[in-house]
């Protein structure tokens, strides 16, 4: 997908992009292309997949449901889908979430050279942020973290009651999802919308927009190395 395919069928889904927004996202393309030169932050690293299966691919799940409040992006790697959010919803308040340290130093320089506001990178994981950020946010969200019971039990007790959590999901996503019912029940959230997408290259998509109908119980989140090994 070139910039100006980007651009096109960003417009035909109804956004708009500003000159700003386009200088934006080519810095950030550029600063991932360098950074990834001395670090590991993506196996893609070609312009055009860039624009396609980072940049469009995280936009994609939130053409529907628009997010708006607070955001947070749990797990954000090199700021998928969170930095690109608050490229396309300028007023959207984000947390990017992210334990390994170096990853935090990019994510702040993208900060800083695009001159975004009302964003933050924090060297947490999501069930350490859940001490004090419990049922805080309108907005979860995490891509290519861990599978979909897990991921729950990291996103959906930083959800406000009636906030949104959107996992971006694979070609397993569907499969992922019936056998998360029960940890996504549990921590009091149910499925609003599953999207399924492919991409110009064949790839699969499911996107899944649940919706908090309850507050988690406040035996929740546990230890990660609990969460993993005994997943809900």
């Amino acid at each position: 997908m070139t910039v100006e395919e980007f651009k096109t069928q960003l417009a035909v889904d109804h956004i708009i992009l500003t000159d700003q927004q386009l200088v934006q996202f080519d810095n950030y393309a550029k600063l991932l292309i360098k950074w990834n030169e001395v670090m590991n932050l993506t196996a893609i690293t070609a312009l055009d997949d860039i624009y396609e299966k980072h940049f469009y691919d995280s936009i994609l799940p939130f053409i529907k449901h628009q997010p708006s409040g607070t955001l947070c992006d749990v797990g954000s790697g090199a700021g998928f889908p969170g930095v690109v959010l608050k490229i396309i919803y300028p007023k959207l308040k984000v947390v990017l979430l992210e334990p390994i340290n170096k990853r935090v130093r990019f994510l702040q320089e993208v900060i800083d050279e695009l001159k975004l506001l009302d964003i933050i990178v924090l060297n947490e994981r999501g069930e350490d942020h859940a001490l004090t950020k419990r049922e805080y946010y309108d907005w979860t969200t995490a891509r290519a973290v861990a599978n979909l019971a897990i991921l729950g039990e990291l996103c959906i007790p930083l959800i406000k009651v009636e906030g949104y959590f959107m996992a971006l999901k694979g070609s397993n996503g569907e499969s992922e999802y019936n056998e998360a019912v029960h940890a996504i029940t549990t921590l009091g959230c149910k499925l609003k919308d599953m999207d399924k997408t492919t991409l110009k290259d064949g790839s699969i998509r499911f996107n899944l927009l649940f919706t908090k109908i309850k507050k988690t119980p406040t035996i929740y989140p546990r230890g990660y190395a609990q969460i993993k090994k005994r997943p809900l």
